[in-house]
């Protein structure tokens, strides 16, 4: 027999504030979280409502944290940035200001860094070609934009 423990709308929502109150969240998550609690739908709107209306859930604040957290700890680019904002299916409006959270200077010089950090573990390899094309792998994985990639992996021939 299947035994789970049911919580109320306000055993829930005590759950929830705490939850979101550890890290920002997205919608996602929590309508995530929500559903693992077995909450039914109304329920969840409820809580999510609010959640909303005593700030707990801010998908603008969510997406401008989530830019600096990943840019400065993992050393993602916009692109990368981008996408997995997508995959939480944050709005255009809220990218775009998240991406203001990251200074260009600080930006191009992290992009710098990266990659002479990365070049600096291929020395072991000989061919130039597959040098060239592990450096710019690991950058796009990374998320950078092909145009930076491309001009630091032609700076290594030279």
């Amino acid at each position: 027999m299947n035994t789970y423990k049911t919580y109320t709308v306000d055993e829930a929502k005590a759950r929830m504030e705490r939850y979101c109150a550890y890290q920002e969240r997205c919608h996602k998550e929590v309508h995530k979280k929500l559903k693992e609690l077995r909450m039914i739908p109304e329920a969840i709107d409820q809580i999510v409502h609010h959640l909303l209306q005593h700030n707990y859930l801010n998908e603008t604040r969510f997406a401008q944290a989530f830019a600096r957290g990943k840019f400065k700890h993992k050393y993602w680019g916009k692109n990368r940035i981008v996408q997995e904002l997508k995959m939480r299916e944050i709005s255009a409006f809220n990218i775009k200001i998240a991406l203001k959270e990251i200074p260009e200077n600080e930006y191009l010089s992290s992009f710098e860094a990266l990659a002479e950090k990365r070049l600096n573990q291929l020395t072991s390899e000989k061919n130039l070609q597959k040098k060239k094309k592990k450096l710019a792998d690991y950058l796009f994985y990374r998320g950078w934009e092909p145009h930076l990639v491309w001009e630091k992996v032609n700076e290594l021939t030279k």
